[in-house]
């Protein structure tokens, strides 16, 4: 009876700890309130363009960076970039800048809930978000419908791959992506079907028509370099770039990480330079 007793409390103590965290999951997915705010950047001097989202969440905030004067003839193609987890669109401007120079637009999309934006981060918010930044996007007249990428690093992976999987493009860049966030459910001890906001990357992949390009940290104990191997394995087209790297230090090298990129874009046949 003892022996059934200690069986009963763990088993207990097992359902109270799932249900707790069933709970904090998603401040785990999503620590926004764990991120410093960043200095405020002056808008002109960035070159930046601020577009809030319209959603029925509220306002989401998004930056359009122009190309670069002389670098394309409009209307412009454009890259729909989403961000980690511990991010916000404030972090990226000048890292990702140079795709302005290759004469491309850039959206930085913020996540629902973050920095200045309403609501609150899911699955479900962030695709409608990101949803309704590439339908305001594609409606410009500077902007050239047909030929739009999707870019995303880490969680920002999961949130261009929902959107690949409502809307079209002509390539897809994930960098240190995961192929679901079910796969860590073990890690937290967990059964997976508590996962409340899945981002199941993996099936988006197995059938996304166009090239795929994955870049991820050999090293990285965050996301591990298997979940991109996986990622590759599943893709109809896809290539796989492993750097000498972690998660947070992916790219190692921004200079050999630009050539990697601009290699992509003229192999895929979306990009003229």
């Amino acid at each position: 009876m003892q022996g059934l007793k200690y069986i009963f409390l763990v088993i207990l103590f097992y359902l109270a700890y799932c249900c707790f965290m069933l709970l904090i999951q998603r401040q785990i997915l999503f620590p926004r309130y764990l991120i410093p705010a960043p200095p405020q950047i002056d808008d002109e001097t960035a070159g930046l363009e601020k577009i809030w989202i319209e959603t029925e969440f509220g306002k989401v905030e998004s930056w359009l960076m122009h190309p670069s004067p002389g670098q394309t003839t409009k209307p412009a193609p454009a890259v729909i970039f989403g961000h980690g987890n511990g991010e916000l669109i404030d972090f990226w401007p000048e890292d990702l800048r140079p795709f302005t120079r290759l004469g491309w637009a850039l959206i930085l999309v913020e996540y629902p809930g973050y920095g200045r934006s309403s609501g609150s981060p899911s699955q479900q918010s962030i695709t409608a978000t990101f949803v309704a930044a590439y339908d305001a996007l594609t409606a410009r007249k500077d902007i050239d419908a047909t030929r739009i990428i999707f870019f995303g690093r880490s969680l920002g992976g999961a949130a261009v791959c929902a959107l690949a999987a409502k809307r079209p493009s002509m390539a897809l860049i994930l960098m240190s992506s995961f192929t679901s966030v079910r796969a860590f459910a073990k890690r937290y001890l967990v059964p997976s079907f508590f996962v409340r906001d899945p981002f199941d990357n993996l099936s988006v992949v197995k059938t996304y028509p166009e090239p795929i390009l994955i870049i991820h940290g050999q090293h990285d104990n965050v996301i591990p370099f298997s979940h991109g191997v996986n990622l590759n394995k599943a893709a109809k087209r896809g290539q796989l770039i492993a750097y000498e790297a972690g998660h947070n230090d992916c790219p190692p090298d921004w200079d050999q990480f630009w050539r990697d990129i601009t290699v992509f874009l003229q192999e895929a046949g979306v990009s003229d330079h």
